[in-house]
């Protein structure tokens, strides 16, 4: 009798490299355009508001790995402690550890015996394993990976704050303002609409959102850099 595997590719298989690839890009897009208009709206010459620019590229996109990279670490050390102790427990109390693995299946709906049997058979193949999904909720989709956020997290907000520098470069110095607030703007819809669509969340929403949040912190950076502007 032939056998047919059915796979199904869900959203929660995403979440690792989606949030931190959104969070780099939409901090990059919105904390880069921020300072451009900031700095453009004291009056600033262009060649001032590119140093300023790239060196806040430079700045966020280190910012956002070591964040990342430290809170996944302690993430990580969390879990390498959790499983250092699960497996003390199982060496020292493995007839306690089967009972409470078998309770974690009855909790599920299973009858005690189904549930013994079940938790037996799992523990003589990979014991630990069996924990660490069932009683500690760790899987391989969840695992911390503080490198890979790191990275990611970096490169996301470096490749979100090259649009509003390069649109800074190559308009006129009048429209420079509007000209980087209107295309940082687009770029967090469209942003924000593929993040949603990519973890199956409301597109508008997702679009709406990252809109309100980016156009919020351009209005408040312009005017902080209108206001020191005048006063110098």
């Amino acid at each position: 009798m032939s056998r047919s595997w059915h796979a199904e590719a869900h959203y929660s298989q995403r979440i690792g490299w989606l949030r931190a690839a959104v969070l780099g890009a939409n901090d990059g897009i919105v904390s880069t355009a921020s300072l451009v208009v900031g700095v453009a709206a004291a009056a600033a010459t262009r060649g001032q508001v590119i140093v300023a620019g790239v060196a806040g590229l430079v700045a966020g996109a280190m910012s956002m790995a070591a964040g990342e990279y430290v809170s996944v670490s302690s993430q990580a050390d969390t879990e390498r402690a959790d499983l250092a102790r699960e497996r003390r427990e199982l060496e020292r109390h493995p007839e306690l550890e089967l009972e409470e693995l078998a309770q974690i299946y009855v909790d599920r709906g299973l009858d005690h015996g189904l549930a013994r049997e079940v938790a037996q058979q799992l523990t003589e193949v990979d014991a630990l394993g069996a924990h660490r999904r069932d009683e500690l909720g760790l899987t391989e989709t969840h695992e911390a990976r503080p490198v890979q956020a790191a990275l990611a997290s970096a490169a996301a907000f470096a490749a979100g704050g090259i649009l509003p520098l390069g649109i800074a470069l190559v308009v006129p110095d009048a429209l420079l303002g509007v000209a980087v607030s209107t295309a940082s703007l687009a770029a967090l819809a469209a942003l924000g609409a593929l993040a949603a669509r990519t973890g199956g969340a409301s597109v508008p929403r997702g679009a709406i959102r990252v809109v309100v949040w980016g156009a919020g912190a351009m209005a408040l950076t312009a005017l902080v850099g209108r206001a020191f502007g005048a006063v110098l």
